[in-house]
């Protein structure tokens, strides 16, 4: 027998939480269903929620996931939708997300539905969630939408933390190669350079070039820097702009490795919310507007237009999306015997699958290729430096004997 912490709804709607002695987990949940308690979280370890992280980016997200997948769990266990709104208000911890379910479920008790109520906050529930909420609404199914949902969100997350975490190594060496060569040049070099100037020698010319290299750093290292910071702050606001985005974008798609990465992370989070849409009855042309302004790449994202004419046209989506030459050619074969079998949103999931795993093995082989390209050329910079000062050492001794 082992102990399991609980967190359960009861009848009157307040949360219960605590502990009980159980051969398994099942055993647990059947109990508290027995006792006429809803179990929301059933583990070995207390339920850690409501993180205190930041209201943008990754707190966001966790946000919404945590929020979807406690209302799926509520929902299906037949609480009614105010109530389950209520409750899963309570269970978070954030307080500026809180203020917003409270805003959203005050909205909700003033008659408007629940997709609307949730699209008065697009900075946490975008198009794709509220309109997928709202097909929910219209086929009285919200339960399992919510549950579709969740893995949506949850699946999402899971490839955006895989990308960031695996270029977190390959970028933190590429700063140690270069803050360890800007020490060398800065404070390691200028020293010698001292020794000849006072010695009068003849340096060698490894040894020149270097110095002068020291010297030109150290003159004009700030300037260079302040141009840089120019350069970047005028790429970054030129990026802003519809065409900047646009050039950027397609830049990216073209770069050696990182670029085929790219095309196969946006290709699976498009698969996988045209899955999510298309499966939950939202028309096609509709789908693929919503799946489009969800993407990060312009360029793709604005490649979809055409995918949409031609639906409108009665091509079907795997003909436009083949000719846009913006998507794997796989991509549209498998759309295609989707097209072919009447099972296109199962064909959406499978081609975000592929391209899921397709993700992960490109963004490997680019950490595997990138890592050890780093080293080669931090070894070949600091090589040169020391064989470099190697020369003068030993053009020194030459002299002294």
């Amino acid at each position: 027998m082992a102990s399991f912490h609980f967190r359960a709804v009861a009848p009157d709607g307040k949360l219960r939480t605590g502990t009980l002695a159980a051969a398994s987990d099942r055993q647990v949940t059947e109990e508290l269903r027995r006792q006429g308690l809803v179990p929301v979280y059933v583990g070995a370890q207390p339920q850690k929620v409501g993180l205190k992280l930041p209201a943008w980016g990754r707190g966001r997200r966790r946000d919404v996931l945590f929020f979807t997948q406690e209302l799926a769990t509520l929902l299906k266990a037949g609480v009614p939708l105010d109530r389950s709104l209520s409750i899963t208000t309570e269970l978070t911890e954030r307080d500026l997300f809180r203020e917003v379910l409270q805003d959203v479920l005050r909205i909700l008790k003033g008659g408007k539905s629940l997709g609307d109520s949730l699209a008065t906050h697009p900075e946490h529930f975008n198009d794709l969630y509220v309109n997928i909420v709202r097909a929910g609404e219209a086929s009285g199914a919200l339960a399992p939408v919510f549950e579709r949902l969740a893995e949506f969100e949850r699946t999402r997350d899971e490839v955006r933390n895989y990308i960031v975490s695996s270029m977190i190594y390959p970028a933190l060496l590429a700063l140690v190669g270069l803050g360890s060569i800007l020490v060398l040049m800065n404070f390691v070099v200028p020293r010698f350079a001292l020794v000849f100037q006072e010695s009068r020698m003849q340096m060698p010319l490894p040894t020149k070039i270097l110095l002068e290299m020291s010297t030109i750093l150290k003159t004009y290292g700030w300037i260079a820097l302040g141009a840089m910071a120019a350069a970047v702050a005028g790429l970054r606001t030129y990026i802003r702009t519809p065409a900047g985005r646009l050039w950027w974008d397609a830049l990216r798609l073209r770069l050696p490795l990182l670029g085929p990465a790219l095309r196969k992370a946006e290709t699976s989070r498009f698969a996988r919310a045209m899955e999510t849409l298309v499966a939950n009855s939202v028309p096609l042309v509709q789908s693929i507007g919503i799946a489009a302004a969800i993407l990060t790449n312009r360029r793709m994202a604005g490649s979809l237009e055409t995918v949409s004419q031609g639906v409108k046209r009665g091509e079907g989506i795997s003909g436009p999306l083949r000719k846009t030459g913006e998507f794997p050619p796989l991509a549209a074969h498998l759309l295609s015997v989707g097209e072919e079998t009447g099972q296109l949103h199962q064909m959406f999931g499978r081609m975000a699958d592929i391209y899921e795993n397709e993700t992960r093995t490109a963004i490997r082989r680019f950490t595997a290729l990138f890592e050890p390209l780093i080293i080669l050329v931090m070894g070949v910079v600091v090589g040169a430096l020391i064989l470099s000062m190697l020369l003068a050492i030993t053009s020194i001794n030459e002299v002294a004997v």
